[in-house]
């Protein structure tokens, strides 16, 4: 699933699929009360490649304006807990490597990122507002945003 394909899609979506299909059309919640595993990502180069802009996407059902207020189908909104899982652990599961990758435990790859805030403590909105510090390949630094400046 990529959340942002819901904001970027929701100006014509309707129209196209029409009232009743488009109920089960981006719906993320629907899917988890089912007990799926739900990976998120960007599809990048139809989106933008930043996370931060998905989980924003996938927690708010909003484009980066705030548009629509209160969010487009917002009952199938993720919680900010659902959207991490779906970019870390649950992605790792979509490619079968959910024991090599995907969370940050003892024998796993060590890949991760350091981000410019804790996004846990933030408004939705300021989640757009992150960037990336450092990235983490195999335990190895391999991007420093100090350095690439």
């Amino acid at each position: 699933m990529q959340p942002t394909h819901a904001t970027s899609d929701m100006p014509w979506a309707e129209k196209r699929v029409g009232p009743q299909r488009i109920k089960g059309a981006y719906a993320w919640r629907s899917l988890l009360a089912t007990g799926v595993h739900l990976p998120l990502s960007s599809d990048f180069p139809g989106e933008t490649l930043n996370p931060f802009y998905g989980i924003y996407a996938a927690v708010t059902r909003q484009d980066p304006s705030g548009n629509p207020a209160g969010g487009w189908y917002p009952e199938q909104r993720l919680n900010l807990n659902e959207a991490l899982r779906g970019y870390t652990i649950e992605a790792a599961y979509a490619e079968f490597e959910e024991q090599a990758k995907g969370s940050i435990e003892t024998g796993k790859l060590a890949d991760f990122t350091v981000i410019s805030r804790d996004i846990n403590r933030l408004a939705a909105k300021e989640i757009l507002s992150i960037h990336v510090l450092k990235t983490f390949i195999g335990g190895k630094l391999v991007y420093d945003a100090d350095t690439e400046r």
